[in-house]
């Protein structure tokens, strides 16, 4: 029998070397996701520098390399996703005012406004639930409060534009405490807590944002609706 030789198995290329940089990188971006996940669970008090280094499996020593202390670790988690949700919705209100040809109705900035985000947190992988939930807790501190300011403000104000334009002759001040109660749904039901779950004997689940998202914007536009009154 014939024997046929074996071609040569080239041998896969080694991957370049990490720089030192990348190498950094990667481990900050293991320490955020870990304070992420722990200040999701436990708060702002309920951390320490230590929890999150025996998290990610490196000395606390490294932390402070990283960050001055755990307050500047608190922030740095809020603002890196802050930046990408901000934008999206920037994006969305402005392509739907253009679309409507500035005739937005409650229903429709609303669905823009919350749906945006409820897609971001549904796509967005277990960071992304973490940082909701992280995000729910922050909402209701004093602290949270002046990053939610400088942050949020800019897209919050831009939708309560559109609500105006929406809602003629109804009092300025409707409008701000309709956005309050939209506001105070929507960071509920980022918290995940299970509550509803048990409340509806599993009829309902807390974290089955694509039901909430079917429901929200036009539940709150009815609200929204019975100010005309």
């Amino acid at each position: 029998m014939k024997r046929t030789k074996s071609k040569p198995v080239k041998k896969a290329a080694k991957a370049a070397p990490r720089t030192k940089a990348e190498q950094r990188a990667e481990t900050l971006e293991q320490i955020l996701d870990a304070a992420e996940y722990l200040f999701s669970k436990h708060g702002l008090y309920g951390v320490t520098l230590r929890d999150v280094a025996q998290k990610v499996g490196v000395h606390t020593s490294l932390m402070h390399y990283y960050f001055e202390d755990k307050f500047a670790l608190f922030k740095e988690v809020f603002v890196r996703r802050a930046a990408v949700t901000s934008e999206r919705r920037m994006k969305a209100l402005d392509q739907y005012e253009k679309e409507v040809k500035g005739k937005p109705t409650v229903a429709g900035a609303l669905h823009v406004f919350l749906d945006t985000d409820f897609d971001l947190y549904m796509s967005g992988g277990e960071g992304w639930k973490n940082y909701g939930a992280f995000g729910s807790q922050l909402s209701n501190t004093p602290e949270g409060g002046a990053m939610f300011d400088e942050h949020f403000d800019p897209v919050v104000l831009r939708l309560i534009g559109l609500l105006k334009k929406a809602l003629p002759g109804i009092p300025e001040e409707d409008i701000f405490w309709g956005y309050h109660f939209v506001t105070g749904s929507f960071m509920h039901s980022l918290s995940r807590s299970g509550r509803l779950d048990r409340l509806s004997s599993g009829l309902c689940k807390s974290d089955d944002l694509k039901a909430i998202k079917a429901r929200m914007a036009d539940f709150m536009a009815a609200g929204f609706s019975a100010l005309k009154k």
